[in-house]
């Protein structure tokens, strides 16, 4: 069995937890500070727990002893303290973060890795497999044109003026609303304000809205640098709910205050088990002298898995980041340093066991289309 420390007990975490241990090949220690979550996640998943502050140099030490990989589904915050006592301890280490200064510290970090050792962070949903996808489409083009990557976490059943409840980190969401946004322009890599680009699209009936947010590209950008004229990554939501935060966050100044923004959602905006994921990625260049476009769309919703009920976004994110551990364990990542997302074959990732959940019909979206952009 190959030992693991996973740092987080909360819904991603526990669904981490659970999709480990069920395979039986893991052996899985979940550490958090707060012993009533570490209590949640070991009624619905057989694993060891061990409370931790991850802030603590020492705890992570003491917790690390033994393990070979370390998982981290911690606010991005914690994430250099954790990539920092994996290269001490000798662990590989693998995160979900959007936060695009932390991705650069683990870089850094990862460069006095040892052989075997891996650093591969943003290995959620966006970034993670999304950047998987559209990478996989460039492959064939004589020349790349654009790369247009568009991904969102939504409500099925949205009743309040955002149209949104919340999915996942708040932190993280905040993060990406209010942090600049790569994107390349005119075969620039360039930075770009979020919640600016907006477009919208209709898809099965329904009318979407989509604007720049941040981190969502991963190290895309940089791989596709100089190779493509435009790429850019933007978030889906339903049409209305860019307006309202930018209210929130620029007119009321609350991106400056963002201790006040995530009080606000988190005590106005609901949670939500029934979710649905998008994800639509297009690229576009020269194939055989014509100029083409090809498309990778997939829709996931919540639903049971592994006999618990599990929203798309604990489906979608859990799931990719133990198809890529499963992927470094079986040896079909490279074996040291800094690993990308773009760096994973996505047919290899389809036909891992976790990674299989994206492997959905895509027909029914092969008709989006933005129809309007400001």
């Amino acid at each position: 069995m190959h030992p693991v420390l996973l740092l987080g007990a909360g819904k991603i975490g526990t669904a981490i937890a659970r999709f480990l241990a069920h395979t039986g090949d893991y052996d899985v220690l979940v550490g958090d500070v707060d012993e009533r979550a570490l209590e949640r996640t070991a009624q619905h998943a057989n694993v060891k727990t061990i409370r931790l502050d991850s802030s603590s140099p020492a705890e992570l030490d003491r917790a690390m002893k033994g393990r070979q990989s370390v998982l981290s589904a911690l606010s991005f915050s914690l994430n250099q303290n954790v990539a920092r006592a994996a290269l001490a301890n000798g662990l590989s280490y693998f995160d979900l973060t959007e936060d695009v200064h932390t991705t650069k510290i683990v870089r850094e970090i990862s460069h006095r890795a040892k052989v075997g050792q891996i650093f591969m962070p943003q290995c959620g949903l966006a970034p993670g497999f999304v950047s998987i996808a559209a990478h996989h489409l460039t492959r064939g083009f004589e020349k790349l044109d654009e790369v247009e990557l568009r991904v969102g976490a939504l409500p099925q059943f949205p009743t309040n003026e955002m149209k949104y409840n919340l999915t996942w980190s708040t932190d993280g969401l905040i993060n990406e609303y209010g942090n600049p946004c790569e994107a390349i322009h005119d075969g620039k890599l360039i930075e770009v304000l979020p919640l600016e680009g907006l477009e919208h699209f209709s898809l099965d009936g329904v009318d979407y809205e989509a604007f720049n947010t941040s981190g969502g590209v991963g190290t895309l950008a940089e791989t596709l640098d100089g190779k493509v004229r435009q790429l850019n990554y933007k978030t889906v939501r339903y049409r209305g709910h860019r307006n309202l935060m930018h209210f929130l966050m620029n007119e009321l100044r609350l991106n400056h205050r963002r201790h006040i923004l995530k009080d606000i959602l988190e005590n106005s905006v609901p949670v939500t088990p029934q979710d649905v994921v998008l994800i639509f990625c297009t690229v576009s260049g020269w194939k055989d002298g014509l100029l083409t476009q090809v498309t990778d769309a997939r829709k996931i919703y919540a639903g049971e898995l592994m006999g618990e009920r599990c929203s798309a976004i604990q489906i979608t994110t859990a799931s990719a980041i133990c198809a890529v551990l499963d992927l470094h364990v079986s040896g079909k990542l490279p074996n040291q340093g800094f690993v990308r997302q773009e760096q994973v074959m996505l047919d290899d990732f389809l036909a891992n066991r976790f990674g299989s959940v994206y492997d959905v019909p895509t027909r029914p979206m092969m008709e989006a289309h933005p129809t309007a952009r400001v």
